[in-house]
């Protein structure tokens, strides 16, 4: 959708509302004035909400089916209804004009008026603290670099057009916020090719290098990127395939990082001459930590108690249930610091990661507490005690997402003529340091010797959040010789692999594509969850494979020469400057 063109030297001359006032307006229909039907409707709805859920909650109280209503009740249905319609129409207006219309320069104008308040508000009469000083910086203008950008600009499209380049302007002096774009020209990809031009323009640097084109923006739009300028391009290579639980599975791993994806493939071959690997899934569920406060550590308490009282748990599991088809409550453990309670909820969530599935999950419990519990004070729906994206005990411990133990058995001859090492020292140089070292080092789930490397370059493979690949990497990896020390013994144990087939990043085309690959998809309607479950036993599988091959490596001396050999750049990295 394209954009009015602006005058020439409008952007800083006062906007002028007055030759509106002469337009037919669509609540000159209305038979009473406009905040009159307004106010008859939004007292209709509230009114209607509060009578139903009062009525509601009345009936999940004595356990009477929802579906069956009383004369009341349906007039009630109706009203809220027919009062919701209306207040839709009225506040879609605006949304549906900007979809269909182009919007003029009042448009621009007026979210500049609300930026000026906003910042006015915002706006320091006294220091935050005695130390500290918490005043606005001010940032010196930086010189725009026109030709810079007109360069850049004709390498990954076409120049500007004349109202394009008038957006530009615009963005480069402020009067139109770069965060609003898309919204105002309904066109993801021309709103990204201008954020960017404006970008240049404002930092004097040129994006020359990082691609705009072939990649669709709408995909997202409101779920993974906001102000997008471009997209960083990450290889992918392959390692195995891997024999897990008698399957075969080729493993997507994006990365940077030289010897890692050739390592993970010489532990999958170790593995394959072996037998292959098997898995088991110990635990399933997501974690989400309220944390609530009351006026004495004795009510506090209260609420510990009654959580954890087996003749509640039927009526929490149904109200948290309520929020989606595949949110099913599993426990709540409760930890009490002095008069503040953390409530740790735990429950399966499909093929999704579930954190949102979980967050709401818990709040319609939290609004049932409420009534029984009115001096609670819920001060946020996550407490830390989750954990999520921080080294924890409690997930190393508890677990979070998928708990899972994936093991080999390694033959001698293919620990010498694979490996080229022996049993005997891998199993000495794992005690002393996966184990012995990492207990000096006060590891919190790092008993490993660099699971995080595969877990991180599979999950930007397949689209999951990255920065779960904290608590997602906690791993003990065990080596025992068997069979009178001529074979070798190796498992992970992963506590807290956090993954999901659906949401997020996995509806992005490449990440989608490396998914495909692994036969995991999407959802899983047959059973669901089990796509998600399968994903975790692969990432343990290529953590045991990765782990193996570098131990190995370490054991027989190599690590440094195969650093040097697939790890250094053989570019002049004197002659990179930036432009």
């Amino acid at each position: 959708m394209d954009v009015r063109r602006r005058s020439a030297g409008g952007a800083g001359r006062p906007v002028n509302h007055h030759h509106q006032n002469d337009a037919a307006k669509a609540s000159d229909a209305l038979p009473l004035p406009l905040y009159l039907t307004n106010a008859v409707f939004f007292t209709l709805f509230f009114s209607v909400v509060y009578f139903l859920l009062t009525r509601w909650r009345e009936k999940i109280r004595t356990s009477t089916p929802l579906h069956m209503v009383n004369l009341s009740e349906i007039v009630a249905i109706l009203a809220f209804v027919a009062s919701f319609i209306y207040l839709l129409g009225f506040f879609g207006i605006d949304f549906v004009q900007s979809l269909i219309l182009r919007p003029s320069q009042d448009v621009w104008a007026g979210e500049d008026d609300e930026e000026d308040i906003i910042l006015k508000e915002d706006a320091r009469k006294v220091p935050c603290g005695q130390a500290l000083d918490c005043s606005v910086p001010k940032i010196a203008p930086l010189k725009p670099a026109l030709k810079v950008a007109q360069k850049v600009f004709d390498k990954e499209t076409a120049p500007p057009s004349a109202e394009d380049e008038e957006i530009i302007q615009a963005v480069v002096a402020g009067t139109i916020p770069s965060y609003s774009l898309e919204t105002k020209l309904g066109d993801c990809k021309r709103a990204a090719s201008i954020r960017r031009e404006a970008l240049q323009r404002v930092t004097g640097k040129s994006l020359e290098g990082l691609p705009l084109e072939g990649f669709d923006y709408e995909s997202i739009l409101g779920q993974c990127c906001e102000m997008p300028v471009g997209y960083v391009t990450i290889p992918v290579g392959v390692a195995g395939p891997i024999m897990l639980d008698g399957r075969e599975f080729s493993i997507p791993m994006a990365t940077t990082e030289g010897t890692l994806v050739a390592s993970t493939n010489r532990g999958c071959k170790a593995i394959n001459l072996s037998g292959g690997a098997s898995s088991v899934l110990l635990k399933d569920g997501m974690t989400r930590a309220p944390v609530v406060r009351f006026n004495s550590a004795k009510r506090a308490a209260e609420l510990k108690f009654f959580m954890e009282d087996p003749e509640n748990a039927d009526t929490i599991a149904t109200l948290f249930n309520k929020s989606s088809r595949f949110g099913r409550l599993q426990s709540v453990k409760c930890a009490v610091a002095g008069k503040n309670l953390y409530l740790r909820f735990c429950c399966s969530t499909g093929d999704a990661m579930g954190m949102n599935m979980v967050s709401k999950g818990v709040q319609n419990v939290l609004d049932f507490l409420q009534d029984d519990f009115p001096d609670m004070d819920v001060i946020g729906i996550s407490g830390n005690y989750c954990s999520d994206k921080k080294p924890a005990a409690v997930n190393w411990i508890e677990g979070r997402g998928k708990s899972v133990v994936c093991e080999a058995l390694i033959k001698g001859d293919i620990v010498t003529k694979v490996l080229k090492t022996n049993v005997a020292a891998l199993v000495e140089l794992n005690m002393l340091k996966n184990l012995t070292g990492s207990a000096i080092a006060g590891a919190l789930g790092g008993f490993n010797a660099h699971a995080s490397n595969i877990v991180s370059a599979v999950y930007l493979a397949t689209g999951q959040d990255p920065a779960q690949n904290i608590e997602s990497s906690h791993c003990i990896t065990m080596m025992e010789a068997i069979n009178d020390g001529k074979d070798l013994h190796v498992s992970v144990t992963m506590p807290s692999i956090e993954v999901g087939t659906v949401g997020g990043g996995t509806q992005l085309a490449s990440q989608s594509a490396c998914l495909n690959l692994l036969g995991v998809k999407g959802a899983n309607r047959e059973a669901p969850g089990a796509n998600a479950r399968q994903l975790a036993s692969v990432v343990a599988a290529s953590v045991l494979a990765a782990e193996l091959s570098l131990m190995s490596a370490i054991a027989a001396g190599q690590l440094v020469h195969s650093h040097m050999r697939y790890n250094r750049s053989s570019r002049d990295v004197s002659a990179m400057v930036s432009a």
